[in-house]
């Protein structure tokens, strides 16, 4: 797989995509769960199927880009096309000193989110530490070892020891990212609505923000068409997350509330199929 990898990250951006966008819709036509579940997704979060349908497109597109985005040189910036709506926020609170909590969807390319964060304000300001899940296939584990490693963009596992990782780069004013609409493992979050549907959500997003003082922030990488690039899109929390929060509820409750209204934005570029509703798995 590492080595179809290498020849897919030569191949133009539009190439990719449009590749992308028919192994999106084979693979939907292919698994009867995959359009139960995203028509039960959409229906829950009460947007029109024909606005979410491009989003079986815009999911294909998040995997063949991978290539692209993990294994092109290390120096090389992000191209054909990376531009900016609300950079001056990440601006303002690093050169303030304060850590940044920069929380992403599964929504648009997240992964042009951190990398592009790290081109703009690494040199200046120190990396960006994303928090990851090492993938369950040898062969895939494989590759992002080694592609994941970027300039700029340091990883944190998602383990007790990676959050620790988190906590010190937050305390040194430096920006961490997450999804916080990821299902963590049980025990280490909260049943809280999501588009009015209980759905297990992190605390961890939360008190990171409450035991550091960082400046929360969302972040989404849009897809511009025909491959011509991405627009990366900062905006603020919208709500203040409560101190003394001993269940973390009303804090995961205001992050679930932040996705909505970012996924609104652009249902079109949703991963709509994502289990969001499912039930957590065992920490161990």
């Amino acid at each position: 797989m590492l080595t179809l990898f290498r020849a897919l990250s030569r191949c133009p951006l539009w190439f990719l995509h449009g590749v992308g966008a028919i192994l999106g819709w084979i693979t939907y036509w292919a698994s009867p769960t995959y359009r139960r579940r995203f028509a039960e997704n959409v229906r829950q979060a009460g947007i029109a199927p024909a606005e979410a349908r491009p989003a079986i497109a815009a999911a294909g597109r998040m995997v063949a880009e991978l290539p692209f985005l993990w294994l092109r040189p290390a120096n090389e910036p992000i191209r054909p096309n990376l531009t900016w709506e609300g950079d001056a926020l990440i601006a303002d609170a690093l050169r303030a000193g304060h850590g940044i909590v920069l929380l992403t969807p599964h929504m648009g390319s997240f992964e042009v989110a951190a990398q592009a964060v790290a081109q703009r304000f690494a040199a200046e300001f120190g990396p960006i530490t994303v928090l990851y899940r090492p993938a369950r296939k040898p062969a895939l584990r494989a590759v992002m070892d080694e592609s994941r490693p970027r300039p700029g963009v340091a990883t944190a596992p998602a383990t007790l020891a990676g959050v620790r990782l988190m906590i010190r780069a937050l305390r040194r004013g430096e920006a961490v990212g997450l999804l916080p609409d990821q299902v963590p493992p049980d025990g280490m979050g909260v049943w809280v609505p999501f588009f009015g549907k209980p759905a297990y959500t992190m605390t961890l997003a939360a008190r990171l923000v409450q035991q550091t003082g960082a400046v929360p922030l969302l972040i989404w990488g849009e897809r511009l068409p025909r491959g011509a690039g991405y627009t990366v899109r900062v905006s603020a929390l919208g709500e203040t997350l409560p101190g003394g929060d001993p269940t973390q509820a009303e804090s995961a409750a205001i992050m679930n509330r932040a996705m909505e209204r970012l996924i609104r934005q652009c249902p079109q570029q949703y991963l709509w199929g994502y289990h969001r509703y499912k039930t957590p798995r065992s920490a161990d």
